[in-house]
């Protein structure tokens, strides 16, 4: 018998991270979605998940103590159950800014000069039977609106500060101590501005909340940058504003329904696709992944938890 802690391991870490999570503990794999084996289930403590551990999963595990995930998001963490039954839930703010703050930027300058085109006409012989591809549109000193100016919002502006940009911002309430222009309305901000760039927390509140009228807004020269969560846009209308031409272009890093993708969106040349890799980098996950590690370690020798979600921490609170 392993005296090692039992530990359900739900998502995918970068090898160096399995190797010391094997180390320690006595980890079983599994997904989100599974039944777990009812020998099996009393023994789990802990879960590692990846941003994804449903409520369905928490009711099978009675035993269970802790939930570390390796991700910033936990919108597919059952947090409301795990609140009711007193068990934390971690997740990994604030290691992946610079990755995300890049990637929006890459984007918004991929999609305005066309270089994801740019690239297939070259690659397709294009450049030498028909010449020198349209003109593009020049990104610096353009106007850019940030939907959610948190950590990667404020990382995202001051990389666009560097490229002359001038910068406005909507959230729930102004944030003080930054130099950017405040707008409360989604779709002021769409109308006075060339790029939008979506980086909002996506609760309940904010499904779809990109809407036709937002969309459209911005208008057929505008371009939108989601790098947030996939329903935060609505997708139908996306797709209808960019084939009428009541958008300019848009660059999408998720998805309503991932890994699915619209064909439409895949046939259009004015929109920059990519699988959700806004912190797919070997560095970053690491990163992810050891303070998920550094969690669980620090809650089974009873220290303070380094990163625990305001749900869990107020329920947890409550309960004492």
């Amino acid at each position: 018998m392993s005296d090692l802690i039992d530990v359900l391991q739900v998502a995918h870490v970068v090898p160096a991270i399995a190797d010391k999570l094997k180390a320690t503990y006595h980890v079983h794999r599994a997904s989100p979605g599974d039944t777990i084996a009812p020998d099996l289930a009393p023994k789990i403590r802990a879960i590692v998940a990846g941003g994804v551990a449903p409520a369905s999963l928490l009711a099978q595990l009675p035993k269970l103590e802790i939930i570390a995930s390796a991700s910033v998001g936990y919108d597919g963490i059952g947090v409301t159950e795990a609140g009711a039954r007193n068990i934390p839930v971690t997740h990994t703010p604030n290691v992946l800014n610079d990755d995300v703050a890049d990637l929006a930027i890459a984007l918004m300058v991929m999609t305005a000069r066309g270089l994801a085109t740019a690239d297939k006409y070259v690659r397709d012989g294009q450049w030498v039977a028909k010449g020198n591809m349209k003109l593009a549109r020049t990104v610096s000193g353009k106007k850019l609106g940030i939907v959610g100016l948190g950590r990667i919002g404020k990382d995202i502006a001051r990389r666009a500060e560097a490229m002359n940009m001038t910068i406005s911002y909507t959230n729930r309430r102004p944030v003080e101590g930054v130099p950017y222009k405040f707008v409360s309305s989604l779709l002021d901000l769409a109308r006075d501005n060339d790029f939008i760039i979506l980086i909002a927390s996506a609760g309940p509140d904010a499904t779809k909340m990109i809407n036709k009228d937002v969309i459209e807004a911005l208008g057929p020269d505008g371009i939108l940058i989601n790098v947030s969560r996939g329903r935060v846009v609505d997708e139908a209308a996306l797709v209808q504003a960019l084939k009428s031409g009541k958008l300019g272009g848009a660059a999408l890093d998720v998805f309503e329904d991932e890994p699915n993708v619209p064909a439409e969106l895949m046939a259009m040349d004015n929109v920059v696709l990519t699988p959700h890799l806004g912190s797919s980098t070997i560095e970053t996950r690491t990163a992810m992944g050891q303070l998920a590690l550094d969690n669980l370690a620090a809650w089974f020798a009873g220290r303070p938890l380094l990163t625990e979600v305001p749900e869990t921490q107020a329920a947890r609170r409550v309960a004492k």
